[in-house]
């Protein structure tokens, strides 16, 4: 390699989101790495942008979900473990994971919760028969909000 192709690979390794690089030509490598400090500027920058996003919905849509469930508080309910995303099933075409009238055993998949791209099944934490569901498939749960009213087994 020649010194002025290597400050070209210096200069748009610097320019770009890369960590580290190794470039090998036949018996020449060339190994770059950017300090530990550069990361989490980028990893500052991306994360905070989804958060209030995902936190402006989370309390309007926790306040209906409140007052609807508030009303009829016949048996048991099912809550959200996390504040997230909840989906009736593992993807569109997939059928729910329960519907009214099902008996469901203990730790049984109910549902899924997406937070931070991460996805969580939601567990019944005990034998019980799903009597309503109370929160659309795509709707924002908040922590602790009832997802389900089921009656114990």
């Amino acid at each position: 390699m020649e010194l002025k192709d290597i400050l070209n690979l210096i200069d748009r390794f610097e320019q770009s989101a890369s960590v580290s690089m190794t470039i090998k030509l036949g018996d020449d490598e060339l190994s770059l790495k950017k300090a530990e400090a550069y990361a989490p500027k980028t990893e500052t920058i991306v994360a905070p942008q989804p958060a209030p996003a995902a936190a402006a919905p989370a309390v309007q849509s926790a306040v209906p979900a409140d007052d609807q469930t508030s009303t009829p508080v016949r048996g048991d309910t099912i809550n959200a473990p996390l504040v997230g995303t909840f989906y009736h099933a593992a993807s569109p075409d997939d059928p729910p994971y329960v519907t009214v009238g099902q008996s469901v055993k203990k730790n049984e998949t109910i549902g899924l919760i997406e937070a931070m791209k991460m996805m969580s099944e939601v567990p019944a934490p005990f034998d019980c028969v799903i009597e309503e569901i109370l929160v659309d498939n795509g709707q924002l749960a908040a922590y602790d909000e009832p997802l389900m009213r089921v009656r114990k087994l």
